[in-house]
């Protein structure tokens, strides 16, 4: 099995007009984000795919759907974790059956102050219950979402532990001098913070790539600048990867990326997320559109 590297897009997950998931389109983005979109690697399934707001059975059909269509999972990722341990459990062993390259773990994430040992426990039951020959772990830190952080020692510990299955992390935090100490720390562990801006010192701090939600939208460039690190074109891809990031995080990042793709792959499917949370309105729509416009981003329709 091949290792994840390079330019993951998390991906949303597209919904019919009755809220179910569309497998049809899911995995025709996911092959468009693997080929024109530039993308070495696809996460199935996490926060931008709003995955704890569908059920364990929806996820796993989406799971078998991606499965079975004949996408090169050695180039796909999958967020296997929720609230309840089982359901953990069933998702993550199900990631490693049907052979995805990794399996993205959330922290337990309704109670809240989780001292270490707790956390590392939680992990090895999680692994005791859906470990085994293939499994390839990532944990997920994204404290601004879950309450619960992955303390570096947490971290450091269940890789030391678990150096063939725990192997990497997703930053979500956005705090590059976690990432940077965990990478330099962890010779092996494959540390993917979740900016575009990262990819310009990926050589340098040891990053094994970036995972984020809006290489939806510039994953072409963003490949640009992973490939071109320390050239001139590199750095001026990674500065309009980021330049175009900015836009979309200016007003709700899920919403965000979802309009952005519904116009660049003329498909307004796209556009609506599952509830609670919203579509952008009219007028975000229009900003959004004419902010867009001033960048590259038409480029990545492919």
């Amino acid at each position: 099995m091949t290792k994840l590297r390079g330019v993951i897009a998390a991906t949303p997950t597209v919904l019919t007009a009755d809220l179910s998931i569309d497998l049809d389109r899911l995995v025709d983005h996911c092959r468009w984000l693997l080929g024109p979109g530039g993308c070495d690697g696809v996460n199935l399934l996490g926060t931008t795919g709003e995955a704890t707001s569908f059920t364990c059975e929806q996820r796993l059909a989406a799971m078998m759907a991606v499965a079975r269509s004949g996408i090169d999972l050695d180039r796909m990722m999958v967020g296997t974790g929720a609230a309840a341990l089982g359901d953990a459990v069933r998702l993550t062993a199900a990631a490693r059956d049907l052979g995805f390259a990794g399996a993205l773990l959330l922290p337990p994430f309704y109670y809240k102050g989780i001292d270490a040992a707790s956390l590392t426990a939680y992990v090895e039951t999680l692994l005791a219950r859906a470990g085994g020959p293939g499994l390839r772990l990532y944990l997920y830190h994204i404290p601004q979402n879950t309450g619960v952080p992955f303390p570096p020692e947490v971290v450091a510990q269940l890789h030391r532990r678990h150096p063939q299955t725990v192997v990497g992390l997703k930053d979500s935090a956005g705090d590059i001098a976690y990432s940077r100490s965990l990478a330099q720390s962890l010779p092996g562990f494959d540390v993917f913070p979740c900016s575009e801006a990262s990819l310009a010192e990926a050589a340098d701090s040891g990053f094994a790539g970036c995972i984020s939600a809006t290489t939806n939208i510039n994953g072409a460039l963003a490949q640009t600048g992973w490939r071109g690190q320390g050239s001139a074109g590199g750095r001026a891809a990674i500065a309009a990867a980021t330049a175009i990031r900015e836009i979309l995080s200016r007003r709700p990042l899920v919403a965000s990326v979802r309009a952005a793709l519904a116009a660049l792959r003329a498909d307004p499917a796209w556009a609506q997320p599952m509830p609670p949370l919203r579509p952008l309105t009219p007028e975000e729509q229009e900003t959004l559109a004419a902010e867009l416009a001033q960048t590259a981003w038409r480029a990545q329709a492919g």
